[in-house]
C-alpha cells in the first residue's frame, strides 16, 4: 500500500478563472472554478493517477481494497468525505447547505458540512460567513426586495485563514481567493442570492434549513504546538471530520489509523512522503489519501499540511 493521488477533475464555472495555474500544469481550457482531487461522489469520481493502481477509479478501488484502504469503521457503502480546491475570479452565489435529516429527505444525500482554508487571496479579498442582525422574516424580505447583501456577514481574508461552514450557515466565497474546501461526501447546494445572474434560486428551500444563530469563527486564531521539525494545530473536530494543520520546517513522522483513512492536502510549500518501498513528491495543491493499512510514513520538506479524517 502507498499514499494514492488522484487525477484533478475540473470543472469550468461561471465565476471561475485560471489562477489554479499558479501551482498546476495540467488545467483544461475555460474558465474554471474546481477541481475535485479526493473524491467518489456521482458527480464526480476520481482515477488513480500514481502507482500501481494507477487508472483504477476510485468506487472501484474501494471494491477492490475494501477496509484496507477506508478503514474498518468506514462504511463500504459511500465515502464520507470529500476534497475540492476553489478559485473564484469573480463571486459565487450566496448560499446554504441542508443539515443530513433534510438533505435525506427532500435530496437523497447527505448534508453537507464543510471547511474552508484561504491557500491564497489577493489584497482586500473577502468571504461571507453568516448572516448579521436580521431575524428570518427579515432576511425573507431582504430576499424579495433584492436587498439580501445588507444582511450579510462580509470578512476581509488572509491566506492562512481558515472558517468551519457548518449546514444551516449561510456563506459565499467572494473574487479573488483560492480555497481548499474539506466537506461531507455531498454536492447539495441552496442558492439565496446570485447576484442578479440568471441562475436557479432556492428561496423556500434555503429559508428552510438556515440557522441564524449561527457565528463565524476563524479557526487559525489558535496557539500552534511546536515539535522538532514541525509545528502543530488541531484547526476543528466535530462528528463528520477532523482537520490538523501541520507546518513542517524538516521532517513530520505519522502512522495511519486501521480504524479510518487519512487525507493529506499541500496548502503551501512542497517535501515527499516516505515510507516503506515508497515515496511520493507533494506540492502545494496536491492532495493524497493514506490508506488504513499504510503504516508509518514520513514527510519531508518545508510544507504545510492539512490533515483531515473522517469522526468515527
Amino acid at each position: 500500500m502507498y499514499p494514492i493521488r488522484f487525477e484533478n477533475l475540473y470543472y469550468e464555472k461561471i465565476w471561475g478563472g485560471r489562477d489554479f495555474e499558479a501551482f498546476r500544469d495540467n488545467m483544461p481550457d475555460g474558465e474554471i472554478g474546481e477541481t475535485w482531487d479526493i473524491a467518489c461522489h456521482p458527480n464526480g469520481t476520481g482515477i488513480v493517477a500514481n502507482g500501481e493502481l494507477k487508472g483504477i477509479k476510485f468506487d472501484e478501488l474501494i471494491n477492490k481494497l475494501g477496509h484496507d484502504l477506508v478503514g474498518n469503521k468506514i462504511t463500504l457503502e459511500k465515502l464520507p468525505l470529500l476534497i475540492k480546491l476553489i478559485s473564484s475570479k469573480e463571486k459565487l452565489s450566496v448560499q446554504v447547505h441542508p443539515g443530513d435529516e433534510y438533505a435525506a429527505k427532500h435530496e437523497c444525500d447527505y448534508g453537507k458540512t464543510e471547511a474552508w482554508y484561504v491557500m491564497d487571496a489577493k489584497l482586500g479579498a473577502s468571504l461571507i460567513v453568516g448572516t448579521k442582525n436580521c431575524t428570518k422574516e427579515e432576511f425573507e424580505e431582504a430576499i424579495k426586495n433584492n436587498k439580501v447583501e445588507e444582511y450579510l456577514n462580509k470578512i476581509e481574508v488572509k491566506k492562512g485563514d481558515c472558517f468551519l461552514i457548518n449546514s444551516g450557515l449561510v456563506h459565499a466565497i467572494c473574487e479573488g481567493v483560492i480555497i481548499a474546501e474539506i466537506q461531507q461526501n455531498s454536492d447539495v447546494t441552496y442558492r439565496v442570492y446570485d447576484y442578479g445572474r440568471p441562475r436557479e434560486i432556492h428561496v423556500e428551500k434555503a429559508l428552510d434549513v438556515i440557522n441564524f444563530d449561527l457565528q463565524c469563527e476563524n479557526l487559525s486564531e489558535k496557539t500552534e504546538e511546536e515539535f522538532d521539525g514541525y509545528s502543530h494545530i488541531l484547526l476543528c473536530k466535530n462528528e463528520y471530520f477532523g482537520i490538523e494543520k501541520i507546518t513542517i520546517d524538516s521532517q513530520y513522522n505519522d502512522i495511519s489509523d486501521i480504524e479510518k483513512f487519512d487525507m493529506l492536502t499541500c496548502v503551501d510549500g512542497e517535501g515527499t512522503i516516505e515510507g516503506k518501498d515508497f515515496t511520493e513528491r507533494i506540492r502545494t495543491g496536491d492532495s493524497y489519501l493514506i490508506p488504513a493499512s499504510l503504516g508509518e510514513y514520513t514527510i519531508r520538506g518545508k510544507a504545510i499540511i492539512l490533515k483531515s479524517y473522517p469522526v468515527i
